[in-house]
């Protein structure tokens, strides 16, 4: 591996870690927005993911509907989702001690995960021909569509998201719940509302990101787990709580994975992985995030 080979292949490397981290972003977003709000790690947010996926393969392979075409429908199908594990689980363990909230939240992941395995098997499965097939040329450099399309749709849904919190009086009671939940209460905020929004719009998210990339991924139910745990690694770059920190990290990973995977295919996770334990130990607010001490 020479240099020379490097810097020619180093648009095409740009190009698509910019796409690819940017769904990593919007994955890393929907979990930032739970964290933010409730303080909760939610270990099962792959798992969201990983039903966005089937939801998307599953309604193309048995109903001819396209995912981009069905992007809507997964949406409000992962949000309701999330609603009801808020419901039924979270809003029991909220006041519980925090080994208690992870035990739950790893515990909801395993349940998703055999669910998954039960409806639809280990087997592989994967959306082919759809409206995102093909690949794209810009300057010379060649691309997948579907990693095209997923970037942009990451893209429009995280500033969707961003516009929402900061924009509407329903996303400025979220923000407020997420910044002193006490106070929001005192001023008429329905916390319970809030927090199974918060639970909503992470799920969806996620889902949105899951069905982007049935696109180009096959779906199997431990799909979300290798997601997941970028995710995790993006969220404490960025900051927890910081949706702005979420979207720059995800940039940054995706980049440092397509650049190292050029070099050391074999050790690209473990890189991300050096990064994030180097921001644990020198800066563990990550980059936009409030300071600690």
């Amino acid at each position: 591996m020479t240099f020379d080979s490097f810097l020619a292949a180093l648009p095409q490397l740009l190009i698509s870690g910019v796409l690819i981290g940017l769904v990593y972003a919007l994955i890393a977003v929907g979990l930032t927005i739970i964290f933010g709000v409730m303080d909760i790690v939610n270990f099962a947010h792959g798992e969201f993911l990983m039903f966005g996926a089937y939801s998307a393969v599953l309604l193309f392979t048995g109903w001819a509907i396209d995912p981009l075409y069905s992007l809507p429908l997964t949406t409000a199908l992962l949000f309701v989702v999330g609603v009801l594990t808020y419901k039924i689980v979270i809003s029991r363990i909220i006041d519980a001690p925090m080994l208690s909230q992870i035990f739950a939240t790893f515990g909801l992941m395993i349940l998703f995960r055999a669910i998954a395995q039960y409806l639809w098997s280990p087997t592989f499965r994967s959306a082919e021909n759809t409206l995102a097939s093909g690949s794209l040329a810009v300057a010379g450099v060649q691309f997948g569509k579907p990693s095209a399309i997923a970037g942009i749709g990451a893209v429009l849904v995280t500033v969707a998201v961003y516009l929402f919190l900061n924009k509407t009086k329903t996303g400025i009671a979220l923000e407020a719940t997420a910044a002193d939940k006490e106070a929001a209460r005192l001023m008429g905020i329905d916390s319970e509302k809030m927090f199974a929004l918060a639970w909503g719009i992470g799920a969806a998210c996620s889902g949105v990101a899951g069905a982007l990339l049935a696109t180009s991924y096959s779906v199997f139910p431990n799909f979300g787990e290798t997601f997941i745990l970028l995710a995790f690694v993006i969220v404490n770059l960025g900051g927890f709580g910081s949706i702005a920190g979420a979207f720059f990290a995800g940039l940054i990973v995706g980049l440092i994975e397509m650049i190292s995977g050029f070099f050391f295919p074999q050790f690209k996770l473990a890189i991300v992985l050096v990064l994030f334990l180097g921001v644990l130990m020198f800066r563990p607010q990550g980059l936009m995030g409030k300071s600690l001490g």
